[in-house]
C-alpha cells in the first residue's frame, strides 16, 4: 500500500485504547507519515466513507451498531480488532450472564428503560463480520499498535505471540504470582504485554484474551498444588470475556 487512508471507529467502550495511540506522542507523527488518518473522532473532525484501513475499538451491543460495523466492514480492505471490548467482548460482556434487563437496571437505575440506554447481547466484532487482525488487551499496548500498523504498511503479516503471559513472567524472573496465594490467569492468557501485571505485584487479569492451544492440564495442575479450584479459575476468567470466548477449561 502506499500511503493507506486509516479509518478509527469506536462503540461501546471506554475509548481508552484510542487514548494509547495519543500516548504515542511523539512517534505519532512518524506514523502520520506512513498512513493518512481519514476519520477519527478522538483526533479530528474530518469524516469520510473511503479507507483501507479500518481500525475498531468497543463491543457491539445492539442492531444499530451490527449494521454500521458491517457497513464499516464492506468498506475496508482491512479491518483490526482494537482492544479487549472489540477483540472478546471486554468487561461490557459480563451482562451477558446475568441478562441486558438486569444489567441496564444496575447501571442506569430508573432510567434504564430510556431509548438511548438499551442494548442486548454484547458481542465481539468477529461475532458480527470478519476479523483481520486483532490487538488485544484493556488497553492495548501502544508499542504493539505501532507494530501492527507499521507491518502493514509494509506489506508484512503482524507477529502477535500465541503463547502465554507465563512465558514473559519467567523471562524477567518475576515471582509467581500463585507463591502470594493469589489466582492468576497468565497459564491461558494470551502475551504480549509484558507481564505488565504481574510485574507490578497483580496477577494477570487475562484482558489479552485465551492463548491459542493452552495448557489445560497444566492449569488443572497449578490450581490443585496450590489448593485453589477450576471453579475459581472460571469465574475469574469472566472478567473480560476469556471464559466465554474459550469455553472455560476443560475438565
Amino acid at each position: 500500500m502506499n500511503k493507506p487512508r486509516v479509518a478509527i471507529f469506536d462503540f461501546a467502550g471506554c475509548e481508552g485504547c484510542q487514548l494509547q495511540i495519543l500516548n504515542l506522542e511523539e512517534e505519532v507523527l512518524d506514523l502520520l507519515n506512513l498512513v493518512s488518518v481519514v476519520e477519527w473522532r478522538e483526533g479530528l473532525s474530518e469524516h469520510s466513507d473511503t479507507y483501507d484501513i479500518a481500525i475498531v475499538e468497543g463491543s457491539i451491543t445492539r442492531p444499530a451498531d451490527e449494521t454500521r460495523i458491517r457497513q464499516i466492514r464492506d468498506r475496508a480492505k482491512i479491518l483490526i480488532a482494537l482492544g479487549a471490548c472489540a477483540t472478546q467482548g471486554g468487561v461490557n460482556q459480563l451482562k451477558n450472564s446475568m441478562g441486558a434487563e438486569t444489567a441496564a437496571r444496575m447501571v442506569y437505575g430508573d432510567a434504564a428503560n430510556s431509548l438511548h440506554l438499551q442494548s442486548g447481547r454484547v458481542k465481539a466484532v468477529h461475532e458480527v463480520v470478519p476479523v483481520d487482525y486483532s490487538i488485544y488487551g484493556c488497553p492495548i499496548d501502544r508499542r504493539e499498535f505501532s507494530h501492527v500498523l507499521r507491518s502493514l504498511v509494509m506489506g508484512k503479516k503482524p507477529q502477535i505471540p500465541e503463547y502465554s503471559v507465563c512465558v514473559e513472567c519467567k523471562r524477567k524472573g518475576n515471582v509467581c504470582r500463585y507463591e502470594f496465594g493469589e489466582i492468576c490467569l497468565g497459564p491461558l492468557t494470551r502475551a504480549g504485554c509484558d507481564a505488565r501485571c504481574p510485574s507490578f505485584g497483580l496477577w494477570c487479569y487475562g484482558c489479552r484474551g485465551p492463548v491459542v492451544d493452552a495448557n489445560d492440564q497444566a492449569a488443572r495442575d497449578i490450581m490443585e498444588r496450590y489448593g485453589h479450584t477450576v471453579e475459581e479459575l472460571e469465574e475469574r476468567m469472566g472478567l473480560f470475556g476469556a471464559k466465554e470466548a474459550r469455553g472455560g477449561v476443560e475438565v
